[in-house]
């Protein structure tokens, strides 16, 4: 029998097991961290709970029935479900946690106030019956919501850390591990670096001695000794018995979630790292999905939401247009070529921000921050997105997508597809207006921001699906509001 007093799993180990397990959920290709999914099932339950009892107290027990119960409870996911999009676009459910309280207070007061509008938007909409007081119901909907709001900038999350934090140790102590460790320290509060474990056979060694834990100590007890919920593997050079197969194995067995660079970096931080990706990882692993079944249903979703934008947008457009051709002489529209689907070209159209002698020497060039040759409407323009709004026609047309990544220009694209390893699987899609690396990365026009945007975009083409396309959506409203990236 395969299993021994060292090896069978403790109460503490099985624990451990579903504790590492359900660290990561994945929803419809896309990883979430137990904690946001968590997050956001209290805060559904508070709000439509809040309405619930709100009826409760007003109702008159002899006509208490499900209808009652049915028409409360269609309101409160209603309600449920607006303040969420909010909440999500405001950021309260990033995967990093960069704002700072002031930020967060800020937006606290964006969501309560916003979080009110749709309370009583749903409630006129749906009116109640005349027996209840749609005031007080709201009252009690919003009282909600606001603590709900306060707790969480002032005094912390709704749930205790106890509940979903992990303690992870990084295998090996070169240039990989380090690069994992810096970004566990920072990617989420609820996880615990317990430090690095080195490999017998690793000659680089950048990890500092006092982070490196029990040298002559074997690796099942230290998991078991340190209550590691995850092993991350971060070797440079994994040939020659680097990697103690046999123990790792029996750290799994354990309940202890092991995982490649690779894999970590995919499912904790939603990229794919260049140096870490392999083209057999690619191949052999899971995702790439560009069935008939997605590729029609993401092209029914493109219409269907660029027309309800054009029509909702129509108005911005025709300020913005007026103002372009009052500031300044030139076409209100720029037309530029670009590189989409499967390598093909075609002409983006968008508003003109920049002066109309840019690229007088006919050489392209990279756009900066403060860069000169933006015009002052431009600025508005592109700090608010509102450049790129024509772009909605040509995802009518078929050249782009509501989602994908952003195309490049020839020019570019030749450069680093020669210069960048697997630049060319982006255009496996169609580009588009937005995009996973836009609203994961900040703004930026160089090569090692195109390498940064590229492993979002990576990340974006492995794991699509219409899911995944409507988070980008509700971030990207978030984008727009706080003006983040802008230039």
């Amino acid at each position: 029998m395969y299993c021994h007093r060292r090896r069978c799993p403790s109460r503490n180990a099985v624990i451990r097991k579903y504790s590492g397990t359900l660290a990561l959920i994945k929803i419809f290709n896309h990883y979430f961290h137990r904690r946001t999914v968590l997050q956001v099932m209290l805060d559904m339950g508070l709000v439509v709970g809040a309405l619930m009892i709100a009826l409760f107290i007003q109702s008159n027990p002899a006509l208490l029935g499900p209808s009652v119960i049915t028409e409360g409870l269609t309101r409160g996911v209603l309600m449920a479900l607006g303040m969420l999009a909010v909440n999500s676009a405001l950021g309260f459910y990033e995967r990093t946690r960069s704002k700072t309280t002031g930020q967060m207070r800020a937006r606290a007061v964006l969501s309560f106030v916003l979080s009110g509008g749709i309370a009583i938007a749903v409630l006129w909409l749906l009116p109640l019956e005349p027996s209840y007081d749609a005031k007080w119901v709201a009252l009690i909907v919003l009282g909600t919501t606001g603590f709900m709001l306060t707790h969480r900038v002032l005094v912390g999350e709704m749930l205790p850390k106890s509940i979903t934090r992990r303690k992870v140790l990084v295998y090996g102590t070169g240039e990989r591990a380090q690069m994992v460790g810096k970004s566990l320290t920072h990617s989420s509060a609820n996880v615990e670096l317990v430090g690095y474990f080195a490999s017998p056979n690793e000659t680089e060694h950048k990890v500092t001695s006092w982070a490196t834990l029990a040298p002559g100590e074997r690796l099942n007890d230290l998991v078991q000794r340190a209550g590691v919920d995850e092993i991350v593997v971060a070797l440079s050079e994994r040939r020659g018995g680097s990697m103690p197969m046999r123990e790792l194995l029996d750290c799994k067995l354990q309940g202890v979630r092991v995982s490649d660079i690779a894999t970590y970096f995919e499912q904790n931080l939603g990229q794919i790292r260049l140096e870490s990706a392999s083209a057999g990882w690619l191949i052999f692993g899971e995702g790439f999905n560009q069935g008939f079944v997605r590729t029609t249903v993401k092209r029914l979703f493109d219409i269907a939401g660029a027309l309800v934008l054009i029509v909702v947008s129509l108005p911005v457009m025709a300020i913005a247009a007026l103002a372009i051709k009052l500031e300044s002489r030139g076409p209100i529209l720029y037309r530029q070529e670009r590189v989409g689907l499967n390598s093909n070209t075609f002409s983006v159209v968008k508003f003109r921000s920049m002066r109309t002698d840019a690229e007088k020497d006919g050489v392209p060039k990279w756009a900066t921050a403060a860069d000169s040759r933006v015009t002052r409407v431009g600025r508005i323009i592109r700090k608010l997105r509102i450049d790129e709004l024509p772009q909605l026609f040509g995802v009518l047309k078929g050249d782009m997508s509501l989602v994908g990544p952003r195309p490049e220009r020839p020019y570019f694209v030749d450069q680093l597809t020669q210069d960048i390893p697997f630049y060319a699987v982006r255009h496996s899609v169609k580009p588009g207006v937005t995009g996973w690396a836009q609203v994961s990365y900040q703004y930026g026009a160089s090569r090692e921001d195109t390498i940064e945007k590229l492993q979002y975009d990576l990340y974006y083409v492995k794991n699509h699906s219409l899911f995944l396309d409507l988070v980008v959506l509700f971030e990207t409203i978030g984008v727009v509001l706080t003006g983040k990236g802008a230039q």
